[in-house]
């Protein structure tokens, strides 16, 4: 099997020792993205509305980089600070991921790094 770990400028850089993403054979796996401008390094504001349209965006720019979009996404992790979001995040995702929509699962977690209130990390089949 080989791994091969594919990255884009478009998403902020790894800072850390892990790839954005590792593609093994037709499948690609993200590490997770938060609402990082990938210029910047800066989270892209405070409200849970940019930061996901921001981590998405990212995310997609990391499937681009895998000769992929959000539409290969066959399961999407979210992890929220604050579960009070999930119909907003919900709202963004619907816009963002096209159907048939792919397995999901939310978690909420007690931090993410940076202060973000929101990540989101993939499985994509090419």
């Amino acid at each position: 099997m080989d791994k091969i770990p594919l990255s884009t400028d478009r998403a902020p850089a790894a800072i850390g020792p892990y790839s954005q993403a590792v593609r093994c054979g037709q499948t690609v796996y993200t590490s997770g993205q938060i609402g990082l401008d990938p210029r910047s390094g800066e989270l892209v504001g405070a409200d849970i509305e940019a930061q996901a349209r921001q981590a998405f965006a990212n995310l997609a720019a990391v499937a681009e980089a895998a000769g992929a979009t959000l539409h290969n996404a066959v399961k999407l992790t979210l992890f929220l600070t604050d579960l009070g979001h999930f119909a907003k995040v919900n709202a963004i995702m619907s816009e963002l991921v096209p159907e048939p929509f792919p397995a999901r699962s939310t978690v909420g977690v007690a931090s993410l790094p940076r202060g973000a209130q929101f990540e989101v990390e993939a499985i994509l089949v090419i």
